[in-house]
């Protein structure tokens, strides 16, 4: 085993023609080292769940009720099927170890080992984390990582938590944890945890306990080392060993091994106690059988919690050990402790154990130092300097979020519906879900959307997560988009799969969007991009855009479905349902994603074709195909169309049985969303290939039909630009002066997804005695439509506003300086769309930032998060915001996608709009002053 002492060497010099020395950190040469396949930075992270319990994956029933087979309270005896969870955690990118806290204050009835909250059925909106945590630092490597979990020294309030969310309906306030009295006198821990790595095999890991209340109070902190149980499961697979290799008053080694991963030392510095049992479920407390060990999974929580000394097995041995200290803490004192795991690479046969002195010398300190400043150098180069504290505080805690929502996905569907006893050649046995997908194999390090409610990845979340991911690893970037492409993900038809409560839904087709974004931020960082990389992609997003076309367009009329589409309750009707009319509808916001789609693949394919001329004709496809889209959207006549000459604005239409039609006329996202199916070209394509522009213009002049409404793509605008839009200049200004009315769309705090004024005059379908509604809810849904723990009828949501704020950046940089709008719609005040894109990113980011009162929108009236100093600070990036305060709600760690706030600060604390007129990086939505990432 090398040197516990190793970990602060001289950085080597990386040659670069991009870089300078002044502009690479020591975090850039690890993730250069990682790129190369030489070190294995990226081999341990935060890659365990913040729940397993209650997902799909873990269930096992006939009824598809994964909430209720395996809920909380089974989690602490029941051993997991498919992964793992805990608390502040880490694991190895295969997560065979795992690393977690547990915490007990004397108080609680069990351990603190996974985070708690409701179930979809318990709580009055769905499901939802009731504690309070925070991502506070991360590199990409994980070099570095902080976290802060709040701890109350009462009782946690499981059963009043239950009871009283249960008792209350949805037109009431969800009941928090705060709301129990537990926080108050400021009685709880804050429980900080740092990692730090010495080498990419040798993670120190610091504890921090505060007790912020007026008087002691006793902790136990149980440092925790478990191995995830995969021999249960089948036979003759090697079981992996943890054992007390030493105990002294220095402290206790525990000697993990593993037939795969291979030997490792955890050192728990001072004299703490060790306690082993083994990951395996505990059958007896479960459902009366014996136990085929007496030592089980809540072995320690038995030993700690209800003195079961019998519960732990004295011969140090197990699959489950966790260092026991326990502490009293002084009121405002703080204790610190401190373990390491660490790769042992020392000699089958030596004898001697390295002493915890030795694991725990001076440079222990100096390399956690360390690793905490060159995160701050690393972010230095990340974070535009003209950005102040609070900016900073605000961005860096974005991407810590991003950083610290990987999560190791491990999920063979095959085997999964197997077990259930599922055949895809017996259709007599059918699983409740996903008895089409069982090509899906998943053991990958993926990007969640929130590692408690959502611990799944989904598709078009993933597109936007990176957006903000490759701000700091272009890499992992591209290594996310690649994944959803690869053939154990994509489905043979070529859907892309969903999420894993239904693999088969579908989400927006932003796939394309993603892929030649990340593209274009290469080219602009180290003058190319990775074309073999691009051309991948493209083959395999042909196959999804074909599946769209194929599936999704149920006349072949060039107008699309597609069911929720991700926006779950925005219509009048469950889109993802029959219609209770019967019939069906046709989407506005279907079509626009597929005209966005046409328009991405034609980026691509323009790319491809610079390099090689067999993709021209690729090219032109894309162009007609967008053309025919595009008109489809404006086709004339009652009801025909989605385009509403009267309202200037974007509908659904539904097709009735008997043939009728008729336009849904709600004023939502949905309308909205074909103002972003736009793209500028800077005509290289048509300067190295003219022959290709004489056959799109033969085609433009033999279809004038097609361009009677939607904009001309061979009107030049600045710098000759060309723009594919849906929207013609007058209709554009049209839409805008709806987005951007306070009274409707534009809210202090971004674009709600739907409109104000439907506050006063909601929207009502009937049919027979039902009456469908929709009305403005800046909040929480007051509806059961998906579960209930989503709305978008009126808050504001981060990644749709991303969209927009890229489409405004399309339109500037065609039409210019020149075109100008009033910004609020009514207040006289006109702004270039730069100007516009710009005003939203400033409302969407005051979300965040402290505001002249010194409060955060975001902390909504919560007065221990507005005031405290132990809590003002702490940011959590909620899955969507109050259209009226910008108060966070639903899924509070949606760092996924709300994290895009990152990369719209970025973008304009780098940019000026000279800048965008002059280099057309709109089209990409990339900074101009390329100088933070990785090389």
């Amino acid at each position: 085993m090398k040197a516990l002492g190793a970990g602060l060497s001289k950085r080597q010099s990386v040659s670069s023609t991009k870089w300078t020395e002044e502009q690479v950190t020591a975090e850039h040469d690890r993730l250069d080292e990682a790129r190369r396949g030489g070190t294995p930075w990226k081999k341990w992270g935060p890659y365990l769940s913040e729940r397993q319990w209650g997902t799909v994956r873990e269930d096992y029933s006939e009824s598809g009720d994964a909430w209720n087979y395996f809920n909380h309270d089974q989690a602490r005896s029941r051993a997991y099927r498919w992964g793992e969870d805990g608390l502040a955690g880490i694991s190895d990118d295969e997560q065979l170890l795992c690393f977690a806290v547990s915490l007990w204050n004397g108080n609680d009835p069990i351990l603190k080992e996974r985070m708690f909250g409701l179930t979809n059925g318990e709580g009055n909106r769905g499901e939802d984390v009731k504690e309070y945590y925070c991502y506070l630092d991360s590199t990409p490597t994980h070099s570095y990582m902080k976290y802060l979990y709040k701890y109350p020294q009462a009782a946690y309030p499981y059963d009043d938590l239950v009871k009283t969310n249960r008792q209350r309906s949805r037109q009431e306030l969800e009941y928090e944890l705060i709301d129990t009295g537990v926080f108050d006198d400021d009685r709880y821990f804050d429980i900080f945890v740092e990692y730090a790595k010495a080498s990419a095999e040798d993670i120190l890991i610091q504890i921090t306990a505060i007790n912020r209340g007026p008087d002691p109070a006793a902790l136990h902190v149980l440092p925790t080392l478990w191995f995830r149980d995969v021999w249960s499961w089948a036979e003759a697979v090697a079981r992996p060993s943890l054992r007390q290799a030493r105990a002294d008053d220095a402290g206790s080694v525990i000697a993990a091994s593993h037939p795969d991963l291979g030997a490792w030392r955890l050192y728990c510095e001072g004299a703490a106690s060790v306690l082993f049992t083994e990951n395996e479920t505990n059958t007896e407390r479960l459902d009366g059988t014996p136990n085929r060990s007496p030592y089980v999974k809540d072995g320690i929580d038995r030993y700690i919690v209800h003195g079961q000394e019998a519960a732990v097995n004295p011969e140090k041995r197990g699959t489950k050990a966790a260092a026991h200290y326990a502490l009293m803490v002084g009121p405002g004192a703080s204790n610190v402790l401190r373990m390491r795991l660490v790769r042992d690479t020392r000699a089958p046969d030596a004898s001697a154990e390295i002493a915890c002195s030795e694991a725990f010398g001076s440079a222990y300190d100096a390399i956690l130092q360390a690793r905490h400043r060159e995160a701050d150098e690393f972010y230095a180069k990340v974070i535009p300097a003209s950005l102040n504290a609070d900016e900073t505080n605000v961005m860096r805690q974005a991407l810590a979020g991003m950083m610290w929502s990987k999560q190791f996905y491990y999920y063979d569907v095959d085997r999964w519906l197997t077990e259930r006893g599922s055949n895809p050649f017996d259709p007599r046995r059918r699983a409740p879900r996903n008895d089409h997908w069982h090509h899906m194999y998943n053991a990958d390090i993926v990007s969640m959307p929130d590692k408690w409610e959502y611990p799944w990845y989904a598709a078009w979340d993933l597109a936007f997560h990176v957006l903000a991911l490759t701000l700091v690893d272009e890499d992992f970037g591209k290594q996310q988009l690649d994944l959803m492409l690869r053939e154990r993900y994509l489905h043979p038809s070529g859907q892309l799969p969903a999420y894993e409560w239904n693999f088969g839904d579908v989400n927006p087709p932003v796939h394309a969007w993603a892929t030649i974004f990340t593209y274009r931020l290469e080219q602009y960082r180290h003058g190319r991009g990775d074309l073999v990389w691009l051309e991948r992609s493209f083959h395999k997003l042909l196959l999804n855009f074909t599946w769209w076309v194929n599936r999704k367009d149920r006349e072949g009329n060039n107008v699309f479905e597609g069911g929720f589409l991700g926006l779950d309750n925005i219509g009048v009707f469950d889109r993802s349902a029959p219609l209770p009319t019967g019939g069906y509808l046709e989407q506005a916001d279907g079509t626009a994603w597929m005209a966005l789609f046409c328009q991405n693949m034609l980026e691509i394919a323009v790319q491809l074709a610079l390099n090689n001329p067999a993709y021209v004709d690729t090219c032109v496809k894309f162009v007609s195909h967008f053309l025919w889209i595009a008109s489809s959207m404006l086709r004339t006549g009652e009801g025909s169309g989605m385009w509403d000459e009267e309202d200037g604005f974007f509908y659904d239409v539904l097709r009735l049985p008997d043939g009728r039609a008729e336009r849904l006329k709600v004023r939502s996202m949905v309308g909205l969303l074909p103002l972003c199916a736009v793209t500028s070209f800077d005509g290289a394509l048509t300067e190295r290939y003219p022959d290709a522009f004489e056959n799109l213009k033969r085609f433009f002049a033999a279809r004038p039909e097609i361009m009677a409404s939607i904009h001309d793509m061979t009107s030049k605008g600045v710098a000759d630009r060309r723009l594919a839009s849906i929207l013609n200049e007058r209709n554009l200004r049209r839409v805008l002066s709806k987005m951007l009315d306070e009274n409707e769309f534009l809210s202090p705090y971004g674009i709600r997804s739907l409109s104000r004024y439907h506050a006063d005059h909601p929207y009502v379908y009937r049919l027979g005695e039902q009456e469908y509604r929709v009305a403005y809810l800046p909040a929480e849904s007051d509806t059961g439509m998906f579960g209930g723990n989503s709305n978008w009828r009126g808050p504001v949501w981060m990644p749709v506003n991303g969209l927009i704020i890229r489409a405004l950046l399309q339109y500037f940089s065609y039409y210019g300086n020149d075109f100008k709008v009033e910004c609020p719609t009514g207040s006289g005040h006109q702004m270039t769309l730069y100007e516009v894109a710009e005003e939203i990113t400033r409302r969407l980011s005051s979300i965040f930032l402290r505001g002249s009162d010194g409060r955060r929108p975001v902390h909504g009236g919560n007065r221990k998060f507005q005031e405290d100093p132990h809590w003002r600070d702490c940011l959590l990036f909620y899955e969507y915001f109050h259209g009226d305060n910008g108060a966070g709600l639903g899924a509070s760690h949606q760092t996924g996608w709300t994290g895009i706030i990152s990369r719209a600060m970025h973008l304009f604390a780098t940019s000026t709009p000279e800048q965008f007129l002059q280099t057309g990086r709109a089209a990409a939505f990339v900074e101009i002053a390329a100088t933070s990432g990785t090389r």
